[in-house]
Order: C-alpha cells, then structure tokens, then sequence
C-alpha cells in the first residue's frame, strides 16, 4: 500500500476540527484515511501551530537532518585521515 502523506493544511484542519470536538476521533481518521495513532502523533507533535509555523518546523526538521548528515560524513573523512596519518612512513 502506498504511503499517503497529508498536507500541512489538512494537518491543521485535522487538528483543528479534533479540537472542536464535534466527530469522534475513529470518524476524524476516517475522513482522513488515516490510523488513530497517527492521529495522535499528528497531535501530540503538531497541536497549536498553524500552517506557516507547520511549514517553517518542517523545513528546520529538513535542514537539521541535511546537517547532521553532512556532520557524520565529515566526522568519518576526519577518522580516516587520523588513521592514515598515524602510521609511520
């Protein structure tokens, strides 16, 4: 089954129509197609933020992960380098 990703728009109107109270939560997902733990991870992770803050956190989320890639590529290059600069010519 394919993986189906929502929007940050219907993240916060997921959310916000959660907050309302007005479709049980097993109906919410349903209109979603989601799960109910991913309901409550969407929740727990994105609840109070609207979309501009959505995309902003997503981006910083994306930049962060690009870093500490790039981070442990430098790391491991570094290693190396010691390695090989340690043993005697």
């Amino acid at each position: 089954m394919a993986k189906r990703k929502l929007t940050d728009e219907q993240i916060v109107d997921l959310l916000k129509e959660g907050e309302k109270g007005e479709l049980s939560t097993a109906e919410l997902c349903r209109k979603y197609n989601i799960s109910e733990a991913t309901y409550y991870n969407l929740k727990a992770k994105y609840q109070g933020t609207n979309t501009a803050e959505l995309k902003r956190l997503k981006q910083l989320e994306q930049e962060n992960a690009r870093l500490l890639k790039l981070v442990g590529q430098l790391t491991l290059e570094n290693s190396a380098i010691k390695e090989v600069l340690k043993k005697k010519w």
